[in-house]
């Protein structure tokens, strides 16, 4: 009878204690779900704006309408946009440059980061700490400089000197390479040397292990990588009006948009018009990679 007391006692005590509030989950659940929703609105917000102003007509937007809506959409600021002189030959320009640095900075940065991680060598610290130290450099301090390296190039290798698109892929390929080598070294450092070992095993040499076996696991810190890389080309003014000085035919995208500013008025309906066109291209590169991305992602968080 003890025996049955105490347990009795013990499934009197368990169920006497309290349940945890289901209210608290649920206010933490919404108050994130909140927080995320007032975040997206905030980073939405100057893309909303930006398409509204292009579809606007000139007349409200030269009265200053900051209504945030229109009565009257109009697509003549997309019109005059594509009227620009050699407009397509401006977008192909963008285009062959953004896939030229994203193509030679990733697998440049994906052969040095195996170097890096996999191969033991003299400097190799050294060379790790000057990949780092030459991503804390401002791009601006660097336009002069570069600017008068390229001049210096072209006068032996034309396709890379001023007015040149070279110059423009050079000069990306070199920013982009000290982030991609850096972000790729943790996912190839992630994979464990036992998978190279029985790679080695089946008779796979290195360049074999490398290009079947470990490109194939890296591959989404290579597509996070290139999204980078494909970004910041695509939108690069700086170098663009720095190296392309009169070569009409070899201007980029952000050149063309410049020719709506204008010294007594800018024509700002195109000015959103021609900002929605350039940010096309980034936002269908970003869908069509955006599984990998992810993934990619989550992998440099572990690494």
């Amino acid at each position: 009878m003890s025996i049955l007391s105490a347990v009795r006692r013990d499934s009197r005590r368990e169920t006497t204690i309290p349940a945890p509030a289901a209210g608290k989950g649920t206010r933490k659940r919404w108050g994130a779900d909140a927080v995320g929703i007032l975040l997206a609105v905030v980073v939405a917000f100057p893309l909303f704006w930006m398409v509204l102003s292009a579809l606007k007509p000139k007349t409200a937007l030269d009265a200053g309408d900051s209504l945030p809506f229109t009565l009257q959409p109009s697509f003549d600021s997309f019109v005059r946009v594509l009227a620009v002189n050699g407009f397509a030959r401006y977008f192909m320009n963008s285009v062959v440059v953004a896939l030229a640095v994203v193509l030679v900075s990733t697998l440049l940065a994906f052969l040095a980061s195996v170097a890096l991680t996999r191969y033991r060598f003299k400097m190799r610290t050294t060379l790790l700490v000057t990949v780092l130290v030459a991503q804390m450099v401002p791009v601006e301090a660097l336009t002069i400089p570069l600017f008068f390296l390229m001049r210096q190039a072209g006068q032996s290798i034309p396709l890379v000197g001023l007015n040149q698109l070279g110059s423009l892929v050079v000069v990306h390929v070199g920013f982009a390479i000290p982030f991609a080598v850096w972000m790729l070294r943790g996912f190839v450092a992630a994979v464990p040397v036992e998978i190279e070992e029985a790679a080695r095993l089946d008779g796979a040499s290195s360049f074999r292990f490398v290009r079947s076996v470990l490109f194939p696991l890296v591959a989404p810190g290579v597509v996070a990588c290139s999204v980078f890389s494909f970004i910041s080309t695509w939108n690069d003014f700086l170098f663009a009006k720095t190296f392309i000085i009169s070569a009409q035919e070899n201007q980029t995208l952000p050149l063309a948009i410049l020719t709506f500013f204008k010294p007594d008025e800018n024509d700002w309906g195109a000015i959103m018009a021609g900002s929605v066109i350039m940010t096309i291209p980034v936002l269908v590169f970003f869908i069509a990679v955006q599984r990998k991305l992810v993934s990619g992602l989550a992998g440099a968080v572990k690494g």
